[in-house]
């Protein structure tokens, strides 16, 4: 059985096309806004750590702020090299508040 749990309101989702971290337990989420659709991924980057939610959405992809290393948020694949993968989440809103299952 699936366990979600909640990671914000939506009121506080970024705008279409960006991309904004949020504390869950020990782990920072980053949750990509992908032409109105919304992804939860793991918020470090593989290549140097770099904080994702601090890129930019461009084409589809959530582009890492420190290397530019773009990142796929439905999948979590690196476009570069498919068997990267940043850890994805299932996310679902309900009554206002997102939910990730992590």
């Amino acid at each position: 059985m699936a366990k979600f749990t909640k990671l914000t309101t939506q009121s506080e989702l970024p705008p279409a096309d960006t991309a904004r971290e949020f504390p869950c337990g020990d782990k920072e989420i980053c949750v990509a806004n992908v032409n109105g659709e919304y992804f939860a991924m793991d918020n470090a980057c593989l290549h140097r750590g770099g904080p994702l939610a601090q890129g930019m959405v461009e084409d589809g992809k959530l582009i890492c702020p420190w290397h530019a290393w773009a990142w796929d948020p439905a999948t979590g694949e690196a476009t570069h090299d498919r068997r990267m993968k940043v850890a994805v989440y299932p996310v679902k809103i309900e009554d206002g508040d997102v939910m990730v299952e992590i």
